[in-house]
């Protein structure tokens, strides 16, 4: 049983435990995230009786009142569990609504996205190669789909695992999910993602209903948390660095170095705001000061020789 769960009783129990779960598998959040929220939401379950799962907008207010002697930052992380635990509710179809834009918002900084890098990544494909030629059994194939369907497209974990068996067809480069709130979105797919899901699937019986089944269900996301991990340990990258999330991190944040529209990487990630894609422009910094220094009209003169054009245009 995690810290402080005899807070939360009965239903908010089951669901809070969920939601931790979903975070673990799909976000690779840490320990230390997984401890405070966990405490937050059965806390704040506690103060509403058992019932934070059911809350509306008015028990919420309440609740934020009982916040108002902490500190911003204590109140932005009460804020941020509880957003992302109606969020889930909301997602997983658990309740018909969000009622989320009720609770306070903090002025926290926002937590930069963990990253990997170009080589990380091209390792982690080079060793799904050597399985796919070596090997080529079932559990291979499986896993060039997931990575390529991962980094190459930017599916959520949810939405990864959850794929129809019919979703993806050949000479069809997109797919359109239904993500968050239940939006409709367009995700380009590459020709190698396409390759990677026809090999796989030729080997996913024809009844079958989900692209990656598993017993009577499809993949879990835990399931996948943990394939992703493994490989990384593989290649040697930590596994506390990983993630579904970091490889739809990846996916954001290499397209944007490559030069890709914010407004375009919005639409594809399935953010409603674009504030929340803007995340990413912090990795853009580096290309954006290469490129003033290769393109401005005084980059390629030193301060020396500016001084002594300077001179010479007044002599």
């Amino acid at each position: 049983m995690r810290p402080g769960a005899a807070l939360a009783q009965g239903e908010d129990a089951r669901l809070i435990e969920r939601f931790l779960e979903m975070l673990a598998a799909e976000a690779g959040s840490a320990k230390n995230t997984l401890a405070a929220y966990g405490t937050d939401l059965r806390t704040a379950s506690a103060t509403l009786g058992g019932k934070l799962a059911q809350a509306d907008a008015a028990a919420i207010g309440t609740l934020a009142e009982s916040w108002a002697e902490m500190a911003r930052a204590t109140v932005a992380r009460k804020s941020a569990a509880l957003r992302r635990f109606f969020a889930f509710l909301a997602e997983e179809k658990l309740r018909p609504d969000d009622p989320s834009a009720a609770l306070p918002r903090g002025r926290a900084a926002r937590p930069l996205p963990k990253m990997l890098d170009h080589g990380e990544v091209e390792s982690l494909f080079a060793e799904v190669a050597r399985r796919v030629a070596e090997i080529g059994g079932p559990q291979d194939l499986r896993l060039a789909a997931l990575i390529e369907l991962l980094y190459g497209s930017g599916l959520r974990a949810s939405e990864l695992v959850s794929l129809p068996r019919r979703a993806i067809r050949q000479g069809q480069p997109y797919i359109i999910l239904r993500g968050k709130g239940g939006r409709e979105r367009l995700v380009p797919l590459s020709e190698r993602a396409l390759a990677a899901v026809a090999a796989w699937t030729a080997l996913v019986p024809a009844d079958q209903p989900w692209l990656f089944p598993s017993g009577k269900k499809h993949l879990s996301r835990v399931r996948l948390y943990q394939i992703v991990r493994a490989l990384a340990a593989d290649v040697g990258i930590p596994p506390e660095r990983i993630s579904p999330h970091v490889l739809r991190h990846a996916f954001a944040t290499h397209l944007l170095e490559g030069g890709a529209d914010l407004r375009a990487l919005q639409a594809m990630l399935g953010h409603a705001d674009i504030a929340t894609t803007q995340i990413y422009t912090h990795v853009d910094s580096r290309r954006l000061v290469e490129l003033v220094n290769s393109r401005h009209p005084l980059a390629e003169t030193t301060p020396r020789q500016r001084r002594v054009d300077a001179g010479q245009a007044r002599s």
